[in-house]
């Protein structure tokens, strides 16, 4: 009897060395094991798994980095990463600045994480600017919306000169006026929400000009199940399950994926994009991702407004591919951000 072939299987990541799946596996690792049947997360493990590396006053790699506090009262505290030169010797030429949010569902990691503290060190050493990496309050002890205004909050402090120059000394000048928004995942969510509050409230800010969005990979979703999570659930660091868990987490009780913080295309997540403050982008896609329909559909819709989008496509890219420099496309995305930033810089 004639037998019919076999499906062929999808394959859920490209070639890659054993170093490489061992951290992945320790990503995923961190993010299961942590997770409680509640809905809660154990943040005693998850200090142990995931301890954070302190800022470093000595450069690596011509960067330092302090922690700065944006807001003692709750406390809100961000990473800044800046520019060393040479000699030494304190910096005199002013730099942009790129307000950084982290991924992690709403929930995991931190600016002090070592994959964020590295990447951020790449972004300021490509780009030659500083980066403020913003430790916002994660969910589930924090829902909707603690993140977005923990980062807003983040655009005031930059916005109030006596409180971003009692940094530090050793701080080159912030050129605030040439500020960008960056973030991955979860992140560049949030990164998309600063930009169109900002759109929305621009003439209040007295320095603070926003040139740039830079969305890597921006976690959004829906009700719907899209072609890519069905075709690629499994997929390294992202699936289906932390997906739904991670939402159930950050929404507000009872809310469903058809909220503005998940759904881009909602009325209220459109607000402030079709106004001139709301910045041109870049958002980096990777084939590897089953996220990658849903931020494809966050790119039409920018572009449905007459928004300046450029789409970065890595068909070899897994989710968050950016944070292990041993990919090319790691390097590749740092030149790109390094380009945007001087073009929008100008």
């Amino acid at each position: 009897m004639d037998m019919e072939p076999a499906a062929k299987a999808t394959t859920l990541a490209p070639p890659m060395t054993w170093r490489t799946r061992v951290s992945l596996f320790a990503a995923g690792y961190l993010t299961d094991a942590t997770r409680r049947a509640d809905g809660t997360i154990n943040r005693r493990l998850l200090a142990y798994l995931d301890p954070g590396v302190p800022a470093s006053s000595a450069p690596r790699n011509g960067i330092a980095s302090l922690d700065v506090v944006i807001d003692p009262a709750l406390p809100l505290r961000a990473r800044l990463f800046h520019p060393v030169p040479a000699g030494g010797g304190p910096a005199s030429s002013p730099v942009p600045v790129v307000v950084f949010f982290h991924g992690g569902g709403f929930a995991y990691l931190s600016a002090s994480s070592p994959a964020y503290d590295a990447a951020c060190r790449r972004i300021a050493r490509h780009c030659g600017a500083a980066v403020l990496s913003v430790d916002y309050r994660r969910a589930p002890e924090h829902r909707f919306p603690a993140a977005y205004d923990d980062a807003f909050a983040a655009l005031r402090y930059l916005d109030d000169p006596k409180k971003r120059l009692a940094a530090d000394g050793n701080v080159p000048p912030l050129d605030v006026s040439r500020c960008f928004l960056a973030g991955d995942s979860a992140g560049a969510n949030i990164a998309h929400h600063v930009a169109r509050r900002y759109a929305l409230s621009a003439e209040s800010f007295a320095g603070v000009r926003v040139r740039g969005l830079v969305a890597i990979q921006p976690f959004f979703g829906g009700q719907e199940r899209t072609p890519s999570e069905l075709r690629l659930d499994g997929a390294p660091i992202v699936s289906v399950s932390r997906c739904d868990w991670m939402w159930r987490a950050f929404l507000p009780p009872g809310a469903d994926r058809t909220h503005e913080a998940a759904h881009a295309a909602s009325p209220a997540a459109m607000a402030g994009i079709d106004s001139e403050a709301f910045p041109p982008a870049v958002v980096v896609v990777g084939g590897y991702d089953p996220l990658q329909d849903w931020q494809r559909r966050y790119c039409e819709l920018l572009r449905s407004k007459g928004k300046e989008v450029q789409l970065l496509e890595y068909p070899e890219a897994i989710h968050a591919f950016y944070v292990f420099p041993e990919f090319a496309e790691s390097k590749d995305l740092m030149l790109r951000i390094k380009d945007f930033v001087a073009v929008g810089s100008k």
